[in-house]
């Protein structure tokens, strides 16, 4: 159910009566019969100015944007893929050093005889071979 809420008004401020600058002009129009009519003249109404449009387009100033933005990030990505080729070499360069230490060390190990350093010892032991078996 509504129920109907009376309106609280605000005293109105006294009207004063405002005298026009000029006296409007009176114009008289011979109508094609022979009337006259007169009356003043009344100007038409002009509408309200409309919202100068900017220079520039949104969408250009946007584009625009957007370029900036892109060049800024730009120069971030150029030092993130010299940064890439940059560790790309240093770990190339360290598995090459790693392979050169290690086969290094292999060299030692092969080249330097274990025990007294007079000669190279070979051990051969005596072997039976019978009817294709070998006994060691």
């Amino acid at each position: 159910m509504h129920h109907p809420v009376p309106l609280t008004t605000t005293p109105a401020a006294p009207l004063t009566l405002v005298q026009p600058g000029a006296v409007p002009s009176v114009a008289s129009i011979v109508l094609p019969d022979g009337r006259v009519v007169t009356g003043y003249a009344v100007h038409p109404a002009q509408p309200e100015p409309l919202a100068a449009k900017p220079v520039v387009s949104r969408a250009a100033v946007n584009v625009a944007l957007g370029g900036v933005g892109f060049l800024a990030v730009s120069g971030g990505l150029l030092l993130l893929t010299t940064f890439i080729g940059a560790l790309t070499a240093l770990i190339a360069q360290l598995v090459t050093l790693a392979a050169v230490i290690f086969g290094g060390w292999i060299a030692v190990q092969v080249f330097t005889g274990s025990g007294r350093r007079d000669g190279t010892t070979v051990h051969i032991r005596k072997a039976i071979f019978k009817r294709t078996t070998f006994h060691g």
